[in-house]
């Protein structure tokens, strides 16, 4: 089945040269200029991946993305017109799996688009009965319905929060690091040690857990080698 990638940025320009080259690698291009009419979209129609622009006539990409991540999973990589790490940070805190800044190298979003979608259809991959659900002191993760509960209560988790949870969850008493990490969710792609992707998704992670860096519940900074929840 071909993927459908929604983009959405009010410059025609940038859609177009996105589209073009997407449908290079045979993949479904649906464009939208504004966030209004992509959210009518969404509600109808299947979604496999979402580009957003942050900057949008009627309400700013962050807030698309939270609105998308109030009912959807797939992944959201977000476009900033300027590299400061607020932005970025920004976009990962609602939801977002990965960012580009503008302008981009076309093929390098090719390839950013191929490293998301390969994660999450690995992540969607039905497992075996005995993987199908993930448990730890307290913590259950169901694999098929990608949904978690800490203590019995349910724990609202992005796909790349979903993932970093459950390699680390697989892992238990194994210190995994931010390269191992980020290999394991993004796939092939290039790491950079200066990429600090994995440090904002854990420290989401440990909010949403209620847990601490110096008194860790659940995981566990070993300083200068990764992380790790213990068995």
């Amino acid at each position: 089945m071909i993927e459908n990638i929604l983009v959405v940025d009010d410059e025609q320009a940038i859609t177009d040269l996105i589209e073009i080259y997407l449908k290079n690698e045979n993949y479904k291009v649906t464009k939208f200029y504004n966030a209004q009419d992509a959210l009518k979209y969404i509600e109808i129609e299947k979604v496999d991946l979402a580009i957003l622009d942050v900057m949008l006539p009627d309400m700013n990409g962050f807030a698309l993305c939270r609105r998308i991540r109030e009912n959807y999973h797939f992944p959201v990589i977000m476009l900033t017109a300027k590299d400061e790490e607020t932005d970025k940070i920004t976009g990962l805190t609602m939801g977002a799996d990965d960012y580009m800044t503008k302008p981009f190298r076309p093929l390098e979003m090719v390839a950013r688009v191929k490293a998301q979608l390969r994660r999450y259809k690995k992540y969607q991959t039905m497992p075996t009965p005995d993987e199908a659900v993930i448990s730890y002191s307290g913590l259950v993760m169901d694999v098929n319905t990608h949904e978690c509960w800490l203590n019995g209560q349910p724990l609202s988790l992005t796909p790349t929060e979903f993932s970093i949870l459950r390699v680390l969850c697989e892992n238990k008493g194994k210190v995994i690091s931010s390269e191992q990490l980020f290999h394991a969710v993004w796939g092939n792609e290039y790491y950079n040690k200066n990429n600090n992707t994995i440090t904002v998704h854990i420290r989401h992670l440990r909010e949403k857990m209620n847990d601490s860096v110096d008194q860790p519940k659940w995981i566990r900074t070993i300083w200068g080698v990764g992380y790790k929840i213990e068995k």
